[in-house]
């Protein structure tokens, strides 16, 4: 499958280390991330060298593109809150948000709440526990495509 895998790049990059984690875990499964430069360090500055207009357009075909949406959404993002309604309100693409289950008293109840039919939310205790909450999500997904 084409993913694209969404977590807070402009904001906090606190949950890097779970989105290397995420994107480790979907290499492994032999699936495509549209998005795997993002984990890169110098992701913000490479994406403000472009103009913002090709960054959106970019960013607009790899969701066209994709089977599924992936992310990870402990940090606060305007961008993952965009892509997530997006997806959710526009096309009938399945989508997985992951969360650190200690920061669900700060994440917008429209990510804990979300009872969308294709939605999933996902929260974490540990990295362990995401790799393998990645691994059981994608791969029952997999298996109704």
């Amino acid at each position: 499958m084409k993913i694209y895998l969404g977590f807070t790049v402009a904001g906090s990059r606190s949950s890097i280390e779970a989105a290397k984690n995420i994107l480790n875990v979907l290499k492994s499964l032999g699936h495509e991330v549209l998005t795997s430069h993002l984990v890169r360090e110098d992701a913000w500055e490479a994406d403000r060298s472009v103009a913002h207009q090709k960054i959106f357009a970019r960013d607009m075909n790899w969701i066209d593109q994709c089977d599924l949406f992936v992310a990870e959404v402990t940090g606060s993002s305007f961008g993952l809150g965009f892509e997530t309604g997006y997806l959710l309100g526009a096309t009938a693409k399945k989508t997985i948000l992951f969360f650190e289950r200690a920061a669900a008293q700060r994440i917008s109840l429209l990510i804990t709440g979300n009872t969308h039919p294709n939605c999933a939310v996902a929260p974490y205790s540990d990295l362990h526990e995401l790799a393998d909450l990645v691994r059981k999500h994608v791969s029952a997904l997999g298996k109704n495509s």
